[in-house]
């Protein structure tokens, strides 16, 4: 039968996807719009599994506070490129996420894939990534998600671009510091927040390596632990926020700059887009003809 172009047009603005798949839809099922959207949907779950082994190590962090800045989340959304990091359907479902997930319990990914995407709407938050992949064409996933609930003092953020994102729960100080906090946080990614936080079994195995480092420079046996206790006061130093130099003055601690505004950093979360992912190295040639044939 003829498919009207009014029919591929209200099918295009209901599902995203190209004209062409959306006419093949509506021919399929002798104009049923919605079996077509029902087939198209299964057809999107199919691509989207397909697609959910390939390395997805681009994308953005969303960040999303409550108006009275008592609770906040942070969400990695990631893709295969960072021209699909860009696009703006993409960024458009990565902001809805974070939306929803600030107004949702969700504790982790898992969780929050079933929950709808928009208030009161029909289509999940796994539903709408399916849909996305089938569209765009490259793997999606909801890799993180931090959530700070039960806020004492206030929360701060910052976005450095889309890549990294910080949280940051502080009580005292102002607005101001809240943000060179953060933005201190994204700049040198401490550890924790002081020495007293660190975990006990990476003091030790760092510990074993300054000793041997010691002794394999021939360093006497009585001056080795005052060497080893030097080293590990430095490192404390380096990986914790409180002992780290602040970023825009290094002649102060950060430790000190809070004492000065009676500001104490309860606790953050820092996400970079991607970290811990081992990217596959592909040949460009062999790229271009996956993407001909579809894989």
């Amino acid at each position: 039968m003829a498919i009207r172009a009014a029919l591929v047009k209200e099918l295009r603005e209901r599902t995203g996807a190209g004209m062409m798949e959306c006419k093949k839809a509506l021919v399929e099922t002798d104009g049923d719009i919605e079996a077509a959207i029902e087939s198209m949907r299964k057809s999107g779950q199919a691509k989207a599994a397909k697609k959910a082994g390939r390395t997805a190590a681009d994308g953005v962090v969303v960040i999303a506070i409550a108006g009275d800045t008592k609770a906040g989340v942070m969400v990695e959304v990631n893709c295969e490129t960072d021209f699909v990091a860009k696009d703006a359907s993409f960024t458009e479902f990565a902001e809805k996420v974070a939306g929803r997930t600030l107004a949702v319990d969700a504790a982790d990914v898992e969780s929050l894939g079933a929950e709808p995407l928009e208030d009161g709407g029909d289509t999940s938050i796994a539903q709408a990534r399916e849909a996305l992949v089938a569209k765009i064409g490259e793997n999606i996933q909801l890799r993180r998600l931090v959530r700070f609930d039960e806020v004492r003092g206030r929360l701060y953020s910052y976005r450095h671009g889309v890549r990294i994102g910080v949280l940051v729960e502080m009580e005292g100080g102002n607005a101001e510091l809240g943000k060179d906090m953060a933005m201190h946080v994204a700049a040198t990614n401490p550890m924790c927040v002081s020495a007293d936080d660190v975990p006990s079994e990476i003091l030790e195995k760092e510990k074993e390596i300054f000793r041997a480092q010691a002794l394999e420079s021939g360093k006497p046996e009585q001056i080795v632990e005052k060497i080893i206790q030097g080293r590990v006061r430095k490192y404390l130093e380096e990986v914790t926020l409180l002992g780290q130099a602040f970023v825009k003055d290094p002649d102060v601690t950060v430790e000190k700059l809070l004492a000065q505004a009676g500001a104490k950093v309860v606790r953050f979360a820092r996400i970079e887009v991607g970290e811990g992912i081992e990217k596959k190295q592909e040949n460009f040639a062999d790229e271009v003809m996956a993407q001909v044939r579809g894989d």
